[in-house]
This record gives C-alpha cells, structure tokens and sequence, in this order.
C-alpha cells in the first residue's frame, strides 16, 4: 500500500513538473488568438505527412516532429513559430524540441487540428 502511495505521489508530481515546463516554453492559444497572429508567423503542421495530405491549415508548412531536428534550418528564431498537430500532444513535444535549440516564440493550438473550424486545405 505504502508503494501504491508512493508511485502515485511521483507521477502527479512529474504531471505538475511537465505542465509547469510546458508553461515556461510555449504559449497555447485559444483558436481566434492563433488566427490573429498565424498569418505573420511560422505555421508549423507537425503531423506526419499523410495526416497533412488528407487536409491541413491553409497556409502551413509540413515538418513532422518525427523529423524536426534535421529541419531546424528551416524555421527561423526571429519570427514566432505557431505550431498544431491533431490534438496537441505532438506540437507540444515539438514545443520542448525548439525551445531546447534556442527558439523563443512559440505557440500552439489549442485542441490542434480536431478542433480548428478555419479554413483549410485538402489535399
């Protein structure tokens, strides 16, 4: 029972630390805050590229968090980054990746893609 207590006690506090973290590195956006200011930013899809095919925010750019690092080139750190996935757990890694390589600006979509009502495109 004692390790029961325990092991619980440590993943609510590991769930606090990463919710914490995730505050200091990146700003989530409600959808009407992220269609301000996506258009004069870095709109990042990261979502692997069959998911953007089937349909994507109009105007975004495709660079899947699974291959992030080796395109860091192509993102720049003096214009805010506005990233989505499907619902927000890979943009949030993809968050954490950018912060770590000294990327400042950077926001994402609340509820990601599954909730975004904006123009899209397909295809």
């Amino acid at each position: 029972m004692e390790y029961l207590v325990i092991g619980i006690v440590v993943l609510v506090g590991v769930g606090v630390f990463r919710y914490f973290r995730q505050k200091n590195v990146v700003t989530i956006l409600t959808e009407d805050q992220f269609r301000e200011g996506y258009r004069k930013a870095q709109l990042i899809d990261v979502r692997e590229p069959q998911e953007f095919k089937k349909g994507h925010i109009l105007g975004a750019r495709n660079i899947p968090v699974t291959q992030m690092k080796q395109r860091l080139v192509e993102m720049r750190k003096d214009k805010p980054l506005y990233l989505y996935c499907q619902s927000g757990s890979r943009s949030a890694r993809a968050a954490q990746l950018l912060h770590k390589k000294g990327y400042t600006d950077i926001n994402q979509l609340k509820g990601g893609f599954k909730k975004w009502t904006g123009k899209i495109k397909n295809g």
